[in-house]
């Protein structure tokens, strides 16, 4: 840390100070945080233990499921907060949690635009589909990923390093976000700004992408001769799609206004939900949407019971 930096804390305020609406947002977020974790390791468990889950697709959805970290980044704390009624949070703890939380969530994207592709591959191409999504170009697509969320987050991460704090450090959310602590800078965050706007950059073009592979994919339906093959064709898809569209409309909500200073109420309320129903919303979407996977949780769950009986 720089020596002139004078506050070694930030002050969380939270979302609400009434008592009634802190059981009411602490009983909320604990069941959701209960389903998200739930959902998310039910999903890991069946892909790494289920044979007929071995494929690419799975690979990426088990990896797509890391996102309980992205939960578990902001909510276990922030329960802590309400129970303690404690709402500060130590300079290292709140950089180490804006670090994790954007680095998850870009992740995230990527692993979209990586299972946008292997429906692509599978759907356009399906003949040469198990030479294309080999085991090298999906632990590829995989690892480039999660760097690529590493590499978008590391370079703002240190500049924040160097931003001068001295004015206040107290901010109006529930969790360590990027734009709250610019706020606090009495500093020049002009090139911050231009690191987010390149996030954001970052996140346009992986939806650009995710757009481009599946009017490919739509395109290459719509010519299939049987309506029953459609169907199917479709239903595989369908699922991806919605996790997308909530994904991907959730954070251009949160993240559509261009600078740190216009940050609001509203911004927060969306945090709020993005972080607390987007993650239960992914989950059981590809539970209740994936034919194998709800296959697989059936086999799962009668193996545990016939297990119990004996």
């Amino acid at each position: 840390m720089r020596n002139h930096t004078v506050i070694t804390e930030f002050i969380l305020l939270g979302i609400s100070d009434n008592s009634e609406h802190q059981v009411a947002i602490f009983t909320f977020l604990f069941i959701t945080c209960v389903l998200s974790v739930t959902g998310h390791l039910t999903i890991i468990i069946l892909t790494l233990t289920n044979c007929r889950l071995k494929n690419p697709t799975y690979y990426c959805l088990w990896n797509f499921s890391l996102e309980i970290t992205f939960t578990s980044v902001s909510i276990p704390r922030f329960l802590g907060v309400i129970i303690t009624r404690v709402k500060t949070i130590s300079y290292n703890n709140c950089l180490a949690e804006l670090f994790f939380f954007i680095s998850m969530g870009v992740s995230e994207f990527f692993l979209l635009t990586a299972m946008s592709y292997d429906r692509y591959v599978a759907i356009c191409k399906p003949l040469h589909y198990t030479t294309i999504m080999n085991k090298r170009i999906c632990a590829l697509l995989i690892f480039s990923s999660w760097s690529g969320g590493f590499l978008t987050v590391f370079l703002p991460l240190m500049l924040i390093l160097w931003l001068d704090f001295c004015a206040s450090n107290v901010t109006d959310h529930f969790y360590c976000d990027y734009f709250p602590i610019l706020q606090l800078s009495r500093s020049d965050i002009w090139l911050l700004e231009i690191g987010f706007h390149f996030a954001f950059v970052t996140l346009l073009f992986t939806l650009a992408l995710v757009i481009l592979s599946y009017m490919c994919i739509i395109s290459t339906i719509l010519r299939i001769p049987s309506a029953s093959q459609r169907k199917k064709a479709f239903s595989t898809c369908s699922a991806h799609m919605i996790v997308i569209s909530v994904s991907y409309g959730s954070c251009i909500f949160m993240y559509v206004k261009p600078s740190a200073k216009e940050r609001t109420s509203l911004t927060k309320g969306a945090a709020f939900l993005n972080t607390s129903i987007v993650p239960i919303l992914n989950s059981f979407i590809y539970t209740l949407r994936n034919q194998q996977v709800k296959q697989a949780f059936k086999n799962l769950v009668r193996k545990v019971v016939f297990s119990r009986n004996k």
